[in-house]
């Protein structure tokens, strides 16, 4: 992230943003070491969650994410509950992301289990679901989600645009 931010900041930018969720992770290992300030992604959906008044996430994306510390951390300091899926929907989310969705597959059978998933998050409560990860909302639209959706990389892409246009 640092090399990163390095050629960016001598390109020019004024601020930085990485639309990969699990990296976010190290997000506090380099933020106060970086040449530029960061947009991170989980505190950008914690934001979109409070404006429109969501008291509990699902969250979904890769098993890495979701076993994680970015969005608990975010989202708590959002004042915002969350639920993760259990274990063995953890595991076969992750699959469908690794084996299918980077793969270009979008399947049915893939989109109908992740309806299962998310209404299942419903039942405990989320009253919307973050799909953070790039490649969810190429299966998953807004059409077919049992919950309303938070789709991570667009907030983050809208957040940085309207940064960018206060400059």
């Amino acid at each position: 992230m640092l090399s990163s931010a390095d050629k960016l900041a001598k390109g020019g930018a004024d601020f930085l943003i990485c639309p990969d969720n699990t990296i976010h992770q190290a997000f506090d290992l380099v933020e106060h070491r970086s040449p530029r300030p960061w947009l991170h992604i989980a505190r950008e959906v914690g934001k979109e969650a409070q404006r429109r008044r969501f008291k509990r996430l699902g969250v979904l994306g890769t098993r890495y994410l979701m076993e994680g510390p970015v969005y608990p951390e975010a989202l708590k300091a959002a004042g915002i509950d969350y639920r993760m899926p259990g274990a063995e929907q953890r595991e076969r989310t992750n699959r469908i992301i690794f084996d299918e969705l980077v793969n270009a597959q979008f399947l049915p059978r893939s989109l109908a289990y992740y309806i299962e998933v998310i209404r299942g998050l419903k039942d405990e409560g989320c009253d919307a679901v973050v799909l953070g990860c790039t490649e969810i909302p190429l299966l998953v639209t807004e059409e077919a989600s049992p919950l309303p959706i938070l789709d991570s990389t667009r907030l983050l892409a809208r957040a940085a645009v309207r940064k960018a246009v206060e400059r």
